[in-house]
């Protein structure tokens, strides 16, 4: 029998956003906006379904060049539009569940535009602690939807 663990840990991010509330908690919601910030893998094939609403089910399907899969499933909670989005999710790694996550997305006026808070409560399972890459993940599709929501500013 092997032995398992789960190591907690929490972190939060703070954004400034170049946009309203409304316009980046709509790149939260829409699934095409989703889709292009999320995205961090180009060598890897996608399936991306987003099912916005409490309730719904968010699943991000990605197979690596060597046949590997990853594979996130959110829980959507709760969802205050414009204000507030709060889920649950899973990280597996070749159908080992790596990680268990709550998360809580927060939106208020200010900065540039919007305030965002991004506050991840994390159980990294059976050795797998990987608080440093998730945390500069996360920062990089973050990186990825300020860009995007710079693009969309210009075209108006």
């Amino acid at each position: 029998m092997s032995v398992r663990s789960a190591a907690h840990t929490s972190f939060t991010i703070a954004r400034d956003m170049p946009a309203p509330p409304a316009e980046v908690f709509r790149a939260w919601s829409d699934p095409e906006a989703k889709r292009r910030w999320t995205g961090c893998h180009p060598d890897m094939t996608r399936e991306h379904d987003l099912d916005f609403r409490p309730g719904g089910l968010e699943v991000n399907r990605m197979t690596g060049p060597d046949g590997a899969v990853f594979l996130v499933e959110a829980r959507f909670i709760e969802i205050l539009k414009d204000q507030r989005i709060i889920y649950a999710y899973d990280y597996r790694v070749g159908g080992q569940r790596t990680s268990a996550s709550l998360v809580t997305v927060e939106f208020s006026p200010g900065g540039r535009g919007t305030t965002m808070v991004f506050t991840e409560q994390v159980a990294f399972l059976d050795g797998h602690d990987e608080r440093d890459e998730r945390i500069h993940g996360t920062n990089e599709g973050f990186d990825r939807l300020e860009l995007d929501l710079q693009r969309a500013l210009t075209r108006q």
